[in-house]
């Protein structure tokens, strides 16, 4: 599943031209496209798809979906490790079936 998740914008700077962002999804830190928000600022929040910040979004609401995606395990899936997801869905280990081998 692909989901647009609200993050926290933690720094923002120019990479070749391209207004790129750090930000935090609820604890989780990925890189994120700036170029459809030229105006978004540190400490903002936005809702992000795809690696881009599509839309500003304030604090509250942000939080709110992400203890809601929390409480659902959809920040898991979306940033989780997949290796850990497909053994979890198998019911397996993943420090187990490294240790097996």
């Amino acid at each position: 599943m692909c989901l647009a998740v609200p993050g926290r914008v933690l720094d923002i700077e120019d990479r070749d031209g391209t207004r790129m962002a750090t930000v935090d999804f609820g604890g989780v830190v990925k890189e994120v496209c700036l170029e459809y928000l030229p105006d978004l600022r540190v400490g903002e929040y936005a809702i992000v798809h795809v690696g881009f910040a599509l839309q500003r979004l304030d604090e509250e609401s942000a939080r709110q979906t992400l203890e809601l995606f929390a409480e659902l395990g959809l920040l898991q899936e979306e940033f989780g490790d997949p290796w850990e997801t497909a053994a979890a869905v198998a019911g397996a280990d993943p420090a187990e079936e490294v240790h097996n081998r």
